[in-house]
């Protein structure tokens, strides 16, 4: 068996993924979360008269604190089955990652374990968000002189 015969096998044998069933999935639960988010916020500037501002920042803390708790506990693998890109496209994305690889490696002690391994799924992330924001940054600042 060729290279081509083996391709045209593979492709024949591999399930179709549900892509507009999971375009839709992941609006709907990335909206939810949105939503929930600015709930949160709105929840904290009036109950706690926190400020705009104030309040995104307890939100972010509270959603990754939540999503790390999620991920420790087994929750979160199983729901990004299910709500695929809609849950690890936001925060709540990252914070799975950087949990994710702290579990991962804590048996192998504090500094080689925890400490080198700690950012290995989210770097890129980290990386190439600030690459982004470099190139915007300078994009705005020569368009607006």
């Amino acid at each position: 068996m060729n290279k081509e015969d083996y391709k045209r096998l593979v492709k024949k044998h591999t399930p179709k993924e549900p892509r507009l069933r999971n375009i839709v999935i992941a609006f709907f639960v990335g909206g939810t979360i949105g939503f929930l988010a600015e709930f949160l916020i709105f929840l904290l500037k009036e109950s706690f008269g926190l400020s705009a501002s104030i309040a995104g920042v307890w939100t972010c803390i509270i959603i990754i604190g939540v999503a790390s708790l999620l991920t420790a506990l087994g929750f979160f693998d199983n729901w990004v089955n299910k709500c695929k890109c809609g849950l690890i496209i936001p925060t709540t994305g990252f914070a799975h990652s950087v949990t994710s690889s702290a579990l991962d490696y804590k048996k192998d002690g504090l500094i080689t374990g925890l400490g080198s391994n700690f950012f290995k799924l989210a770097g890129s992330v980290i990386l190439y968000g600030i690459i982004s924001a470099f190139i915007l940054v300078i994009i705005r600042v020569v368009i607006n002189g």
